[in-house]
């Protein structure tokens, strides 16, 4: 038996003892129930996988077997032709189980905070990031998400200055993460009285939605302040200080929320908000250790990094981290095509993985 399997066969192995665990322990540590829950979910598939395939080996094996012991020509025919399925079979199932095999993003199973900027481009880039909110929110629906908003700045006109929104659902972060950088649009502005195309951007941050227990946040490492919160148009004004600012003074992070009537809901937005963004600042600064390792990602992971451009005259979006033009801009911007782009960044990260486990 080659190294190969039996890596397989410590897999199968862990899958029984977690099963085993999880159905006959019942006093867990909350933390410890979810990470061999976490566990066994990642670990599902995988098995289920390599018993398939272990299946398929053994089939080979007893065709094999029947062509070199039979003297039926018909039977030796036929033997054949499933032995060369079974080979192509084989091969496809080994690679579907390396890539399932690959270090994971801890993350990827997590929902996510999401994060959108007006950039460079005034008016127009505020109608822009409005847009790009909007795409995202359509995103979610069509995946059966949560979409919460957390919080908006608006500039009036449709426009918006940043906003901030919870998305929960199964597999968030993994399909979301690689959406972090700059959006860069190209169009006429309804404004535009002569017709001349603008250039603008928006920047997006996508961020592991965090438990409590997964990051510590002092009590004296905060500074909270209250105010009374206010909004234009047709926004509420509150009589109350019922908007919190939380400024988390070991890193300087500062988190702003006014859109609820209550101190309390607004509060407890900010520290969700504070929590993933302290957690992805540990976890870049453990990462920039091994910055090496990097190198294969999807682009660099810096929110300055233009990642995308959306051409509204020729109807095309261009990521240019894969090089990948679609002309469809109107199904990506309402959510329907953009998985289109996100699975190609996800088969691109996987191959480029598979590179760097094989070298």
């Amino acid at each position: 038996m080659d190294i190969f399997e039996n890596k397989l066969l410590s897999v199968l192995e862990r899958y029984e003892t977690v099963k085993e665990l999880l159905s006959c322990q019942t006093s867990f540590e909350r933390k410890e129930f979810v990470t061999l829950s976490k566990e066994l979910s990642d670990l599902s598939e995988l098995a289920r996988e390599i018993e398939a395939l272990f299946l398929k080996k053994r089939i080979f094996e007893e065709t094999k077997e029947l062509l070199e012991n039979s003297n039926n020509a018909e039977m030796k025919e036929m033997a054949e032709k499933e032995i060369a399925t079974l080979k192509s079979a084989i091969i496809e199932a080994e690679n579907n189980i390396k890539i399932l095999l690959l270090p994971k993003d801890i993350d990827d199973e997590k929902g996510a905070i999401l994060e959108v900027r007006a950039g460079t481009g005034g008016d127009e880039a505020g109608l822009f990031a409005a847009d790009l909110f909007k795409m995202y929110e359509m995103y979610s629906a069509i995946h059966d998400w949560n979409f919460e908003i957390l919080g908006i700045s608006e500039n009036g006109i449709g426009s918006i200055k940043e906003a901030s929104a919870s998305i929960s659902g199964h597999g968030v972060f993994a399909r979301l993460k690689f959406e972090s950088g700059v959006h860069r649009v190209q169009r006429v502005p309804e404004t535009e009285a002569s017709g001349r195309i603008h250039t603008s951007a928006a920047t997006v941050a996508v961020l592991p939605e965090v438990e409590d227990f997964d990051v510590q946040i002092e009590e004296r490492d905060l500074q909270i302040d209250t105010y009374r919160s206010s909004g234009a148009g047709g926004q509420h004004v509150n009589k109350t200080d019922s908007a919190v600012r939380i400024t988390h003074i070991p890193t300087g992070f500062v988190v702003a929320v006014q859109d609820e009537r209550s101190q309390y809901k607004n509060k407890s937005k900010a520290m969700k908000i504070l929590r993933s963004k302290i957690y992805e600042h540990e976890k870049l600064k453990r990462e920039s250790l091994r910055a090496e390792s990097r190198k294969g990602q999807v682009g660099s992971g810096d929110r300055s990094e233009r990642i995308r451009t959306y051409n509204f005259p020729q109807g095309r979006v261009s990521d240019h981290r894969i090089n990948l033009t679609l002309y469809k801009i109107e199904k990506i911007m309402d959510g329907t095509a953009l998985d289109e782009i996100i699975d190609k960044l996800i088969e691109f990260d996987q191959a480029e993985k598979l590179k760097g486990a094989n070298s």
